[in-house]
């Protein structure tokens, strides 16, 4: 039994039949750009027999939908897929007894067709609206139902349209942005220079009619009934506020340095579980021909959503409704349940899709934000919309992190000895309970403020910092350690892969350097330490799939993979790339293997594999947060630069169907190998290794020397 069934076991809070000739089905995920409502219409589609155009998924809303917590980790299918499965095979159960009923015919003489059951018996009919058309259920999930067999599937696994992007091509209302209630004012925020700034000097006025000023602490914003009032009002009362600020530390070039020499905890990993216990000290062994250490380093990033974060918020006789693109409602309902003293029955949290952000960025911050301005002007509706320089100053980054590795080899080239440390800062910085402590930024500067909650290292299975810290190859020897710091100079949550992405690219980067020092080929250094089949298998289709590389002095390919969360997908890329003589790299070819287990949607995967490829090269390439000590200042596109579609290469994908294996989350498992398979692909290229994310034009002129 799915464990979301377990905590939501009610059918009528996941499964409903419509009158007009569809179904509702609901899920406590959120849409955020990766398909998800069209993969979980395919699973109920295919086990109630309608189409998919008959399905209409509900996301996130804390008073309809079940509680799925936080849309995160690559977990939709596997969570919410399974209970939507079961959830859809108990209710066709249930609409056949009641036909066979009608019918006057035998369960097992009917067949399903689009929604319409036939007794082949009689030959006569019925359909599903007919029986059970805006009733409830009212039974709860007890039992595993009877399942389809995934061989006679005829809807999962095809391909179909994706049912999010009817509304984006015309431009309908699809984005939170496009929300409009009635009455509704508009609301913009004076950000501090840094979070550490106090407020000493604000206007209580402005001279502009029709503007409200909003002030709690050191929070700042304006309300207007148009839009670009508020912007006005705004950018004039900026110029008039005056705040105390103390520097940023420590400065940004001494990060690699500070986290080696500011370790609150060190702890030993084993089987990919950190443990409460004293590091081992490492010795070397005795029969080790060849000894290797080499050290990478990942810099701060931020999500860097085109579009900046947004919320809409509405304050009416003591009930707080929040239209949010947070990832995780229900914990932004506690939070801001907890900030503004309300009882949770006073708080509504319903998710409208934002612009796409994998991870968490300030969708939570501004909901509070939205929330504040609109019990300020209650009842009146309030859209509070941050600016880019908002985003990029205030959205949590994904920490920095050190890796430094070390490994030796026997006589035959073989890997006998292998350490592996990261040092890094939290990644769980979401919206949690936690008596007396918020998440949420803006409540740090409000009147009453409430302090952050306590960083502490995560001790669960491949979370934040040791998330794929465990190599997915068989070694004799494995000395595995997380070293967590306490205090960083940025606030920092989660991105994308966590500690995925910078332990992937360094184990996968040291696999590569490996291989040329046992002068063996990186493809068959890598097969000789795998045992794993099915790992073995996607790099095998990646080399089939790899076309001839294009003679060039300048010209490498790079392979890596991984596989996320060493129990999810299996990922390997393959890069082509050219190095120019001014050190500037260019993607030219990529190819991708994967094996998700059974593949529910194949387009929607092959969108999240390839997103997660263009995404994590350009923060190999161009990604990283500056800050001096007044502040950062990475504030716009300029100062951050992303990948831009002239940059992206040419992909291919290529996917094993593992029909009877279980679906397996695939969002992020690209994310890791890439980095590696471009930096491997520069080093064949042109010989330089590359260690220091991202891999700027100077940074690849430094390495050469």
């Amino acid at each position: 039994m799915p464990a979301n069934i377990e905590r939501t076991p009610r059918l009528d809070r996941w499964i409903r039949v419509e009158e007009n000739g569809t179904i509702i089905v609901s899920t406590g995920k959120v849409e955020i750009g990766q398909g998800i409502k069209t993969a979980l219409a395919m699973i109920a589609a295919e086990e109630l027999d309608v189409s998919v155009q008959r399905i209409r998924v509900q996301t996130a809303d804390t008073e309809i939908t079940p509680n799925e917590f936080v849309t995160a980790g690559s977990m939709s299918i596997e969570d919410s897929g399974s209970a939507v499965r079961v959830a859809s095979a108990t209710a066709r159960q249930i609409l056949l007894e009641l036909a066979a009923e009608k019918l006057d015919a035998d369960v097992s003489s009917l067949t399903v067709e689009d929604g319409f059951v036939t007794s082949t018996e009689s030959n006569e009919q019925t359909d599903y609206w007919s029986l059970h058309s805006g009733n409830l259920f009212e039974v709860d999930i007890n039992e595993v139902p009877s399942l389809k067999d995934p061989h006679t599937y005829h809807t999962v696994g095809t391909k179909t349209t994706r049912t999010d992007l009817v509304a984006k091509v015309r431009g309908d209302v699809a984005f939170v942005q496009d929300l409009r209630l009635p009455h509704m004012w508009h609301g913009r925020l004076i950000k501090p220079p840094t979070a550490n700034s106090t407020l000493v000097e604000c206007p209580d006025v402005i001279d502009l009619p029709g503007v409200e000023i909003v002030r709690d602490g050191s929070f700042v914003g304006v309300v207007a009934q148009r839009e670009e009032l508020a912007v006005t009002a705004a950018q004039r009362l900026a110029a008039r506020v005056k705040w105390q600020s103390e520097p940023l530390t420590p400065a940004m070039l001494g990060i690699p340095a500070y986290l080696r020499t500011h370790v609150s905890k060190s702890l030993p990993v084993v089987n990919g579980m950190p443990l409460d216990e004293p590091v081992a000290e490492h010795v070397r062994p005795i029969d080790a021909v060849q000894t290797l250490d080499a050290s990478y380093y990942r810099p701060f990033q931020m999500h860097a959503s085109i579009g900046p974060s947004v919320a809409c918020a509405q304050f009416v006789n003591g009930k707080l409704t929040v239209h949010s693109h947070s990832q995780g409602v229900e914990l932004l309902k506690r939070a801001l349940a907890d900030v503004l003293d309300l009882s949770l029955d006073r708080v509504r949290v319903i998710h409208a899709e934002g612009a796409g952000c994998y991870g968490h960025n300030g969708a939570d911050d501004v909901g509070l934000d939205a929330a504040l301005l609109a019990i300020a002007i209650q009842p009146r509706p309030v859209m509070v919309k941050w600016t880019r320089a908002d985003e990029h100053g205030f959205e949590p980054y994904t920490p920095a992190a050190v890796i430094d590795m070390q490994a030796s080899l026997d006589g035959d080239g073989r890997i006998i000895d292998w350490c592996h440390d990261t040092f890094s800062f939290s990644h769980n910085g979401r919206p949690r309970p936690s008596p007396g402590h918020t998440n949420l930024q803006t409540a740090w500067w409000r009147g009453k403020p409430i302090t952050p909650v306590p960083r502490q290292p995560a001790m669960m299975a491949e979370v934040g910092i040791h998330r794929n810290l465990e190599p997915i190859y068989t070694l004799p020897h494995k000395r595995l350690v997380k070293h967590f710091v306490a205090h960083s100079p940025l606030r920092t949550s989660s991105l994308r892969s966590l500690g995925a992405f910078a332990n992937v690219f360094a184990i996968e980067s040291f696999m590569d350097e490996l291989a040329h020092a046992a002068d063996t080929n990186p493809l068959e250094f890598r097969l000789a330490h795998l045992e794993d089949d099915r790992a073995r298998e996607v790099l095998d289709l990646l080399h089939r799939r790899a076309p001839v590389l294009s003679p060039d002095d300048n010209a490498g390919r790079g392979i890596a993979m991984a596989r996320y969360k060493n129990r999810q997908t299996y990922c390997a890329v393959m890069v082509d790339v050219h190095v120019d003589y001014d050190g500037q790299v260019r993607l030219d070819h990529a190819v991708i293997s994967a094996d998700a287990g059974l593949v529910i949607d194949p387009d929607g995967l092959v969108n999240q594999l390839e997103g997660g490829f263009i995404q994590a090269a350009s923060w190999a390439l161009k990604e990283q947060v500056t800050w001096d000590h007044e502040g950062v200042t990475s504030r716009d596109w300029e100062s951050y630069p992303i990948l831009t579609f002239s940059e992206v290469p040419t992909i291919e994908t290529y996917l094993v169907d593992r029909r009877v294996d279980k679906a397996m989350g695939a969002g992020e498992a690209s994310t890791g190998p890439t980095p590696a398979a471009i930096a491997n692909a520069i080093f064949a290229a042109v010989g330089v290794r590359v260690r220091e994310l991202p891999f700027t034009p100077e940074r690849v002129k430094h390495a050469a020397g």
